[in-house]
């Protein structure tokens, strides 16, 4: 049985989207790589996605995470730390054991392809696509002080 068979309350995965980009758009660092979209657009996204992937029905219209990301200098360091977040959000949505299992083993499967080593790694989606590549404002605050 999918995971999605296995949910009580459909209307979860939304919701814990709903918390993971209200923290998203909150963080000093995470928010710069969202400035182009709208929290309500990836959210709506990112449920599509997911509930797609854990055997929902197929509605996501969106890039995959590779075709989304080739831009963004994301480091381990970025993607641990929205992972951190987004296990916040499974929890404070009391989002059930099975659904949490599912949801992080399908988005740590995109590590290897969304983290890079270096800039030289990012490439446009086009030729007006900027590299995003913000720098950890808390590693600015460790260091000056």
């Amino acid at each position: 049985m999918k995971a999605y068979d296995l949910l009580p309350d459909k209307n979860i995965v939304q919701k814990v989207n709903d918390i993971f980009y209200d923290k998203v758009y909150d963080h000093p660092w995470l928010s710069q790589y969202f400035s182009a979209v709208t929290k309500e657009i990836i959210s709506k996204q990112q449920t599509a996605f997911i509930i797609g992937a854990i055997g929902g029905p197929k509605n996501f219209s969106g890039r995959i995470p590779a075709q989304a990301h080739p831009h963004m200098f994301i480091t381990n360091e970025l993607f641990d730390l929205r992972k951190s977040l987004l296990i916040q959000s499974l929890e404070e949505a009391k989002a059930p054991e099975a659904l949490r299992e599912a949801w992080l083993k399908i988005d740590e499967s995109f590590r290897g392809v969304i983290v890079k080593k270096s800039t030289t790694d990012c490439s446009p989606r086009w030729s007006t696509d900027p590299i995003l590549n913000f720098p950890n404002p808390r590693s600015s605050y460790k260091k000056a002080g």
